[in-house]
């Protein structure tokens, strides 16, 4: 089984190589990482998509917990959260299959970043299940390459307890 694991950690140098290390120590494989700054500069989001039974993922939520660096660390459930990811996508294209292209861009409410004469680069933000279907829909015409950044998530305010949105918010006040 999947997880999302949102994170809230210092942001200095060598959180996530002590991070990383744990998982890798331990022998799990991270399947998406992706870390940014938030609201606070002195604080990082992190997501980690990993895949394993209740237990390993209990194991790890508990071993990440021990990270002096680590502020705060959950497992995301589905209908409790929002994940995105993006992806950049350049794509064959001929005077023929160019407006195609562009109208399955539209479908998915992706952007035209670039285009050449034969080749079409479009931007697409979405869920994991977007991203791999508008993969597989442009996939016959050509794919030239691609990027995908990994999933970011968190948790619908609406989904949080009142005494745990408010500690949400303290901590975004608060300097490290």
């Amino acid at each position: 089984m999947r997880h999302y694991l949102s994170l809230r950690v210092r942001n200095h140098a060598g959180v996530l190589s002590h991070i990383a290390g744990l998982f890798t120590r331990r022998g799990y494989n991270i399947e998406s990482l992706s870390v940014g700054v938030t609201e606070n500069p002195e604080v990082s989001a992190m997501t980690i998509v990993v895949s394993g039974d209740e237990r390993q993922t209990a194991q790890i939520i508990q071993q990440c917990r021990k990270l002096i660096d680590v502020i705060t660390i959950e497992d995301l459930s589905y209908d409790e959260s929002i994940t995105r990811e993006l992806l950049v996508v350049v794509v064959k294209a001929t005077a023929k299959t160019r407006s195609e292209i562009i109208q399955i861009a539209d479908v998915f409410r992706g952007q035209i970043t670039d285009m050449s004469e034969r080749s079409v680069m479009i931007e697409v933000t979405g869920n994991e299940r977007q991203i791999q279907s508008i993969i597989g829909v442009l996939s016959p015409f050509g794919i030239e390459r691609m990027a995908r950044t990994g999933l970011v998530a968190l948790k619908f305010p609406s989904k949080m307890p009142v005494a745990e949105e408010e500690a949400v918010s303290e901590s975004a006040d608060q300097s490290w």
